[in-house]
């Protein structure tokens, strides 16, 4: 039976997400005849963390579904087990960056990633503990519908199950390698009270996404689209399209990934930085490789933490390190639309080799442009003042650590890309303990 991973990884209190998303699983197994492994990695407090165990014993037992809930010491467990199978010149620094002490949106998927791996699933699921779905009919609308219907197919024989093809035919022979959808609700950067502030200023800041020398009205759109996914629209009825489909319009909190990719390449491991986890959506576009794009939007929302003055500045910190990472990704990028098929090996599969050697090609831009985007953050934070000014002096007396990070951030992710292929053989013939596990 194919098994397949759907996972949430959290640090925060989510009970009442966590059994929506046991319910997209059983949606998943009971209509497709799949296996779901539904991955729960909780990096929680000690009340939140009981608070979903408590939820996870509740769960009622569906055909088909295996849960399981690891905490950090059990994640530790079977990392400091595969990390030492696999025989990597630099172990300590391997578990450091798979499970590191701060924030890391790479790394928590990349562990989802190399679980999946050791289970033999076919696929990752990933859902974000702050979203939940829309509803329809009173019913609740499952992304995981798209993606069993399409995920590991060649796209030719996917093009019958979707509304329209936008395709090239040259690519129909190849497997649909990601499908995804976005969200509606709340932005999934929170910027909106930047742009309340001063429009201005907003306008600024959001500018840095966006590579230099586009046309002003290019330039416009992209901002004004930045960070609002599919905006405010109920959901109606599917709409899908396969495609080779643009990062843009894909959410994290809404992906699923087939493991030829993931299984090849993982996310890079950068701590305290928004936007480092949608590196593959970025790759599976310049290779090339088919997608599905699907209307079954995620509803994002902002928890209440983020609104606190701890989670206020740390939130400006993960941002800020966005911003300044921005450059060095958008090179890959741009060096991976280059590259296009040469990405590719015989079989169709990514070379990590390849995507290495445009990671570290990519560390090499001129450190005076990161400086200068940093001034631009500095200026503008102290430009809205209040609590922005204040985080503008936190940021300014880390300003050189923060640019030597962004560069190191990315030397890590190369190490990393050599490490992957022996970390996920040794995770395959070491799977984690089923403790944390319930059928």
């Amino acid at each position: 039976m194919r098994r397949v991973c759907l996972t949430l990884p959290t640090d925060r209190a989510c009970a009442a997400t966590l059994r929506a998303v046991a319910e997209e699983a059983a949606y998943g197994a009971r209509h497709f005849g799949v296996e779901v492994h539904l991955l729960v990695l909780d990096s929680s407090g000690p009340a939140a963390l009981a608070a979903h165990r408590e939820a996870v014993a509740a769960l009622p037992p569906e055909p088909g579904v295996v849960v399981h809930h690891f905490d950090e010491d059990e994640q530790r467990d079977f990392l400091r087990r595969a990390v030492a199978r696999s025989g990597v010149a630099t172990p300590d620094r391997v578990l450091d960056l798979m499970l590191p002490s701060g924030v890391s949106y790479g790394a928590c998927t990349n562990r989802a990633f190399l679980i999946a791996e050791a289970l033999g699933c076919a696929s990752v699921h990933r859902r974000d503990s702050d979203g939940r779905y829309q509803y329809l009919d009173g019913k609740p609308v499952f992304p995981i519908h798209h993606e069993l219907t399409a995920l590991g197919r060649r796209a030719a024989d996917v093009a019958g199950a979707v509304s329209r093809s936008r395709l090239d035919p040259a690519l129909a022979d190849r497997q649909v390698a990601m499908v995804g959808g976005s969200f509606v609700g709340e932005m999934s950067v929170d910027v909106a009270e930047i742009r309340a502030l001063d429009p201005l200023v907003y306008d600024d800041l959001v500018g840095l996404t966006v590579p230099a020398g586009y046309p002003e009205v290019w330039r416009r759109n992209l901002v004004d689209e930045a960070f609002r996914g599919a905006g405010t629209a109920a959901f109606t009825g599917d709409l899908s399209t396969l495609t080779t489909v643009s990062p843009t319009r894909v959410d994290m909190c809404n992906v699923a990934i087939a493991r030829g990719v993931y299984g090849r390449v993982p996310l890079p491991p950068a701590t305290d930085t928004i936007g480092s986890d949608y590196f593959l959506l970025h790759l599976v576009h310049g290779a090339r490789l088919p997608g599905v794009l699907h209307n079954r939007h995620i509803v994002n929302f902002h928890t209440p933490e983020r609104r606190s003055d701890a989670g206020f500045l740390a939130y400006q910190l993960r941002l800020t390190k966005f911003l300044l990472a921005v450059p060095y990704l958008r090179a890959v990028y741009a060096g991976a639309a280059a590259a296009g098929d040469g990405l590719l090996d015989g079989d169709g599969l990514l070379r990590a080799s390849a995507v290495a050697a445009l990671v570290r090609d990519g560390t090499g831009i001129d450190p005076m442009e990161n400086g200068e985007r940093f001034d631009v953050v500095e200026r503008s934070y102290r430009k809205l003042g209040g609590r922005y000014a204040a985080a503008a002096d936190v940021l300014a007396a880390r300003r050189e650590r923060l640019l030597d990070e962004a560069r190191r951030d990315m030397a890590d992710f190369a190490l990393l890309l050599d490490a992957w292929a022996p970390l996920v053989r040794a995770g395959e013939e070491d799977p984690p303990s089923t403790k944390g596990s319930t059928a």
